[in-house]
């Protein structure tokens, strides 16, 4: 299975671009005004429609009741939607039912205890996302740059694809990937300039370094 490569926290026309002809995979929009990235509808549709097939369109919301959502999926047309909040078991397959999308569930992940919840949501999502669980003081779950203990899903198989993400960045990606072996790997502030500001040389510089990594895991399997 080739690795799937997202850059999320899109927010301009030109590094939508460059994400995608760099070769990512999903393309991510955020939609949580607390976030730096956080796009209005109108701004979501017309990125949306800039996207044009070229990879795939994923909305991330933060506990979005149905009303959001559904303004979201009018603006953004997703191919996906990403749920970054406490949603439960029973919400997600709400979701999942309400507006006939793929799910992806964000799982915070701090300490080993926090595999426990694994299981159960990998009968009721399509992908999973295994994220750095953001401290207490924080006012957005994600996004901050800060990477958990990869070692702690060594060996972890939830039986559906699932994604890294947390303080991935060129420089690490390829270690996170030989640790965990990721399905996918999620990019936000680690091609950033500034918070919701992205940087095209580093978005291109780390597709790249996945892919490199890609390869290196495909020849040494």
């Amino acid at each position: 299975m080739s690795l799937i490569v997202k850059i999320c926290g899109l927010r301009t026309p030109d590094t939508l671009d460059v994400a995608i002809e760099a070769g990512a995979d999903m393309v991510g929009f955020v939609f949580f005004p607390p976030s730096p990235r956080h796009l209005d509808l109108d701004a979501a549709q017309t990125l949306g429609a800039r996207v044009k097939g070229r990879a795939l369109k994923v909305a991330l919301t933060v506990d979005a009741a149905d009303e959001m959502l559904a303004g979201v999926v009018a603006a953004l047309k997703p191919g996906m939607l990403q749920l970054h909040g406490v949603e439960s078991t029973d919400r997600v397959v709400a979701i999942r039912q309400t507006f006939g999308l793929p799910v992806m569930k964000a799982l915070p992940i701090a300490t080993r205890a926090d595999l426990e919840r694994i299981a159960r949501y990998a009968k009721v999502a399509d992908r999973l996302l295994f994220d750095a669980r953001a401290p207490q003081e924080a006012t957005r779950p994600g996004g901050l740059g800060k990477p958990f203990d990869w070692t702690l899903l060594k060996d972890v198989n939830p039986g559906i694809p699932f994604m890294l993400s947390g303080g991935l960045d060129a420089g690490n990606v390829a270690g996170a990937l030989r640790l965990t072996r990721a399905s996918g790997v999620d990019v936000s502030s680690g091609v950033e300039r500034a918070p919701g500001v992205k940087d095209p040389d580093k978005i291109l510089a780390f597709v790249r370094a996945a892919r490199a990594a890609e390869v290196a895991l495909t020849v040494n399997a």
